[in-house]
């Protein structure tokens, strides 16, 4: 029986790189959001992440040929969906603004590693902590 040859599953282990990435820096952003006690934590920020990966990596790989931009597109409205339950109204105040944000840009992470632009992926997961953390003014 001949060895198995593993340079075949290189592209299946990238692209699992790619998702186990987007976790993590998710995951950084959405701690972030957990410690603030903001209802879109840790778990929506990584599944978030993970989703955009997987949905890019998908459009780009597994349909090749196909117009990518599309499901850019779709992601990006998907995500407005979401933040956009992240929003309310409480006494005279909007809240959640900022949760809403959060998960729109953690959604382009996960697009920007997905299609190999990891340090862009993680100097826009720092900088976004970084304005996460700024004091509050108001």
């Amino acid at each position: 029986m001949a060895p198995y040859d593993f340079s075949t599953m290189i592209p299946t282990l990238i692209m699992i790189g790619k998702v186990l990435l987007s976790v993590l820096l998710g995951a950084i952003i959405g701690y972030e959001r957990e410690m603030r006690e903001k209802p879109a934590g840790l778990r929506t920020h990584m599944l978030l992440a993970t989703g955009s990966t997987v949905f890019t990596i998908l459009s780009t790989d597994a349909f090749p040929g196909s117009e990518s931009a599309r499901v850019a597109a779709g992601i990006v409205a998907g995500v407005g969906f979401i933040g956009a339950g992240a929003i309310f109204m409480q006494k005279d105040k909007v809240i959640g603004i900022t949760t809403a944000a959060s998960l729109w840009v953690t959604a382009s992470i996960g697009m920007a590693v997905a299609t190999g632009f990891y340090i862009l992926g993680v100097a826009t997961t720092l900088i976004t902590y970084i304005i996460l953390r700024l004091p509050r003014t108001g």
